[in-house]
C-alpha cells in the first residue's frame, strides 16, 4: 500500500499548492512529506547535496496561501547562494561554506511560496555534463541505478524523478537543464537570455551570460507557473513580461524539423524512432512539420569558444578566491578537469576572449537566419538515453570529457548561443525503458508560444503515468 507521503508526492507542484490553499494540508504537511521522501529514497540516488530541514519547517509556520507556489517544498541547485544553507559549487575547494544571503532570484521563489529544503548536486561549477563528483560523489538516476541522469542539473531531475520534491531549481548555459530533464523523463525549459531575475553571481562573463536559471517539473503547468514568478517586470527588463501561461496553443505553427546536429552527427535508433513519433504527433495536431538542417555555422570554432570563455571564467574566479584567501587555496581540491581547464586558460592568448566572442556571434547569427524560416525548430535533445555511470566525470582525461560534452551538448548549444528559449519534452520511452525527450526552441520572448505549445503535447500525449522504478 501507498502512503500518504507517497500519495503527495506523486502530485505536481500546482496541486500540492492547491491543497494548501483548500486548507486541505498544510504547508508543514508538505515539507514534512517531502522530507521523509527525502531520506527514505536519497541514500539510494545521492541527488540531495546539503539539507536545511528545520529552517524549512520554520518557514512553513508563515507561508502566504495565496501566493502560486504555497507551501511546496523544492531544492536549490548548489550553483546559486540561499541564506542558511552551504554553498560549494560542487568543490571540495568550498566544503564548509554557507551563504549568508541569496538573490533577487531566490527571493522571488520565496515570494512565490516555495519552500527550500536544500541543495541539489551538480557537477563541480556546472562543468560536465554528468553529475559524479568528488565532493559528494554519483548521482543515480531514478530510470536505472546504474545510470548517469546527466549534469549539470542531475541532482536537480533526480529529486523531482523520483519523488522527492515536485520541481526543483535547474540552471542551464548548454543544455543542463534539458539534457537531464530528457535523461530523467522530466519537462525541461530553458528561458531566453535576460529573462529571468538576477541571481547575484560576482564578475558577469561571456560564459555566465549564456547561463540562464529555471527549473526541472512533471508538469508543464509547474515550468509555466515557475516563469511567471521569477521573470524580470522590473524598468530594466530586457524583454516583454511572458505572465502564467495557462492555455494550450491556439495556432498552427510551422516546424523546422532535423535529425543530424551541425556536425552531421547521427542520434541512436532509439532517439531517432522518438523524434519521428514526435513530428507525427505534431502534424496529427495540425501543425506543418517540415524537414530541414541544423543551423549552419562553424561547430568546431564554435565549441572552442564555449570552452575558451569556460575556461577563462573558471581561471579568473579561482584567481580571485586565491586572492582572497591566500595561502589555504587548495588547487588540489579542484577536479582533474577543472585543474586542466584552469592550465587551458592560462596558455590562451590575449587576443583569445575576443576570437570566442566573435566566433559565438557568428554562431547565433546564422542560427537566427535559421530559425527565421520557422515558427519553431524541432531536433532531438540529445543523441542518445542516459549512459552508464563511471566513464564521463571530472577525474576523465580532459579530451576525452570535452569531447563527450561536445556530444551531448550538439543538438542543445545552439539555444544557449542564441540567447533562444528551448525545451525538452519528455514524450517517449526507449525499447530499454529509459526516457528521451523532444526539444523544441523558439526565436528569443517565445516562451509563451512554446509553453503554450508544451501544454498542447501534454494533453494529447500524457507522461506524468509513467514513473522510474523508485516511484513504481
Amino acid at each position: 500500500m501507498r502512503s500518504h507521503d507517497d500519495e503527495l508526492g506523486t502530485l505536481d507542484a500546482t496541486a500540492q499548492a492547491q491543497l494548501v490553499r483548500d486548507g486541505e494540508a498544510s504547508a508543514r504537511e508538505l515539507v514534512d512529506a517531502a522530507i521523509g521522501r527525502i531520506e527514505r529514497l536519497d541514500p539510494a540516488l545521492n541527488a540531495v547535496a546539503a539539507t536545511g530541514f528545520e529552517q524549512a519547517r520554520q518557514r512553513a509556520t508563515d507561508i502566504d496561501t495565496t501566493t502560486p507556489f504555497a507551501g511546496v517544498p523544492t531544492l536549490l541547485k548548489d550553483l546559486i547562494a540561499y541564506p542558511g544553507l552551504p554553498f560549494t559549487l560542487g568543490s571540495r575547494l568550498f566544503e564548509g561554506q554557507i551563504a549568508p544571503v541569496g538573490s533577487p532570484y531566490t527571493d522571488a521563489l520565496d515570494a512565490g511560496g516555495l519552500i527550500v529544503l536544500g541543495k541539489s548536486t551538480t557537477s563541480e561549477f556546472g562543468l560536465l555534463g554528468t553529475t559524479e563528483t568528488l565532493a559528494c560523489g554519483a548521482t543515480r538516476n531514478p530510470w536505472d541505478p546504474s545510470r548517469s541522469p546527466g549534469g549539470s542539473s542531475g541532482g536537480a531531475v533526480a529529486a523531482v524523478a523520483a519523488g522527492m520534491v515536485p520541481v526543483a531549481h535547474a540552471s542551464d548555459g548548454g543544455g543542463s537543464i534539458r539534457g537531464p530533464a530528457s535523461f530523467c523523463g522530466l519537462f525541461g525549459f530553458k528561458p531566453s537570455r535576460g529573462r529571468h531575475r538576477a541571481t547575484d553571481q560576482p564578475g558577469e562573463t561571456p560564459f555566465t551570460r549564456m547561463i540562464s536559471e529555471h527549473c526541472v517539473s512533471r508538469s508543464v503547468r509547474d515550468s509555466a507557473t515557475w516563469l511567471a514568478v521569477t521573470e524580470r517586470t522590473d524598468g530594466e527588463a530586457r524583454l516583454p513580461p511572458v505572465g502564467r501561461v495557462r492555455e494550450p496553443l491556439d495556432r498552427r505553427l510551422r516546424i523546422g524539423m532535423y535529425r543530424r546536429t551541425g556536425s552531421d552527427d547521427e542520434p541512436d535508433a532509439d532517439v531517432a524512432g522518438a523524434l519521428a513519433e514526435t513530428a507525427r504527433l505534431c502534424e496529427s495536431l495540425g501543425h506543418e512539420v517540415v524537414e530541414t538542417q541544423a543551423p549552419a555555422y562553424d561547430t568546431e570554432a564554435a565549441a572552442r569558444a564555449y570552452f575558451t570563455h569556460a575556461a577563462l571564467t573558471i581561471d579568473a574566479a579561482c584567481e580571485q578566491i586565491r586572492a582572497y584567501i591566500g595561502p589555504a587555496f587548495d588547487e588540489e581540491r579542484l577536479e582533474p578537469y577543472t585543474r586542466r581547464l584552469i592550465q587551458h586558460a592560462k596558455e590562451l592568448p590575449p587576443t583569445a576572449s575576443t576570437e570566442a566572442e566573435a566566433a559565438l556571434a557568428a554562431a547565433a547569427a546564422a542560427a537566427d537566419r535559421r530559425m527565421g524560416e520557422f515558427d519553431v525548430l524541432l531536433c532531438p535533445t540529445v543523441p542518445f538515453p542516459a549512459f552508464p555511470l563511471g566513464h564521463h566525470g571530472g577525474t576523465e582525461p580532459f579530451e576525452q570529457a570535452v569531447a563527450f560534452t561536445e556530444t551531448l551538448a550538439g543538438y542543445t548549444a545552439v539555444a544557449s548561443i542564441a540567447g533562444w528559449p528551448a525545451m525538452s519534452v519528455p514524450l517517449h520511452i526507449s525499447a530499454r525503458g529509459l526516457p528521451v525527450g523532444s526539444h523544441f526552441a523558439a526565436p528569443v520572448g517565445g516562451e509563451a508560444l512554446l509553453l503554450g505549445l508544451a501544454l498542447e503535447l501534454e494533453r494529447a500525449s500524457p507522461w506524468q503515468q509513467r514513473l522510474p522504478v523508485t516511484m513504481s
